[in-house]
């Protein structure tokens, strides 16, 4: 790693963009200038995730990886179809917050199958460091960054270190970015109803209905964008080892498309009479208000007593009722609501109403709904 005068000039820069309000595209393009500088680089790719299950929302890339991406569905279902100690997943079990891969496996990266199958021999990479974005116990996102040629220089023991230190003010950033993005007020049209996708037995998308290549496109995270289809290809690799019974974890997030649209995805594993993998199917829809409020909630990063005021104040529970329910003052909920006011950058009860809905509801609470339950089409 350089000096140390500027790994420290890099963590203020950091702590600086971290509560600065960016939108994620610009956090993460500051986020990669800032960390080159400390630990050098030749590309990154930064994943963002659902917390829930860690699943692959969105991954954008930087240096030599822009562009490159006509191997992403492989790199999806390396990562979440097989167990692999440097996988996010593993990272985030295990409570760890940042790895070398040639530190981790002291030397013989080739143990990893991402590496031998992918990294090297398409991309030249010799190892790799991840970074996972953790604040408390809940994890927002990853970073992997990429050394090239045979004889690059391994990460060292005090760059993971480093890196690993800036998990949570990096976690902060990313939770701030998913908030500030502003819903535009005309989206494309994209058909409301559930897009389904059939996977076949060679991981192929082989058939979909009408409007899933637009709600795939939707997926895509900005001009530093992986594949549309990363998130997919994450949920296949995680359907295979759901339908075979080696995880517990359901195969499925939720992400805010590029229109501004939460979306939620799910992916079922079928059964084959053979034994062999069979199909998965893969629906794409519009959230509902029960899914997205407690994603949106945990993104302010309130505490579990704030998170309960929230949840009252959602439900227009009068302040002196919420003191009775929770057995403090009135006071007490008044300074609890001026906390949360200031965490989700509102100034009263209608306005946090708004910013948890992300206007995507309330806006539209007169719209008729079709039979499946999404909204229907505007005229």
């Amino acid at each position: 790693m350089t000096s140390s005068l500027t790994a420290e000039r890099v963590r203020r820069d950091i702590e600086v963009v971290a509560h600065a309000g960016l939108g994620l595209d610009d956090f993460f393009a500051e986020t990669v200038e800032s960390l080159r500088r400390a630990v050098p680089i030749d590309a990154a790719c930064i994943g963002t995730f659902d917390p829930n299950t860690v699943m692959l929302t969105s991954a954008r890339k930087y240096g030599d990886l822009l562009g490159q991406d006509h191997k992403d569905p492989e790199w999806g279902l390396l990562e979440y179809g097989q167990v692999e100690p440097s996988s996010y997943r593993e990272l985030v079990a295990q409570k760890r917050d940042a790895v070398g891969l040639n530190l981790l496996t002291r030397g013989r990266t080739q143990q990893s199958e991402r590496m031998t199958r992918l990294m090297i021999p398409e991309y030249c990479f010799h190892d790799e460091a991840r970074v996972v974005l953790r604040d408390g116990d809940r994890v927002w996102a990853g970073i992997a960054m990429f050394r090239s040629g045979a004889g690059c220089r391994p990460f060292t023991e005090d760059e993971i270190d480093f890196l690993g230190s800036l998990s949570q003010t990096l976690a902060h950033g990313v939770r701030i970015g998913l908030l500030s993005t502003v819903v535009a007020e005309q989206r494309p049209s994209i058909n409301n109803g559930p897009a389904v996708l059939i996977i076949d037995r060679n991981n192929e998308i082989v058939q979909m209905s009408a409007g899933s290549q637009e709600r795939i496109e939707d997926l895509a995270a900005g001009p530093n964008s992986a594949a549309a289809v990363n998130p997919i290809y994450g949920l296949i690799g995680a359907a295979r080892r759901y339908g075979a019974g080696e995880t517990q974890v359901p195969p499925r997030l939720r992400v805010r498309g590029r229109s501004g649209m939460w979306l939620v995805i799910n992916a079922s594993p079928l059964s084959s009479v053979d034994g062999r993998p069979g199909e998965v199917v893969i629906t794409i829809e519009e959230a509902r208000p029960p899914e997205i409020i407690p994603l949106v909630v945990e993104a302010f990063g309130l505490t579990a007593r704030e998170r309960d005021v929230t949840q009252m104040v959602l439900q227009n529970v009068a302040t002196k009722d919420i003191a009775a329910t929770l057995h403090v003052s009135a006071y007490t909920v008044q300074d609890h609501l001026k906390s949360i006011f200031d965490k989700a950058g509102v100034r009263s009860r209608r306005e946090l109403i708004a910013r948890v809905y992300f206007d995507q509801y309330a806006q539209r609470l007169n719209d008729p709904l079709t039979p499946s339950g999404s909204y229907a089409s505007a005229e």
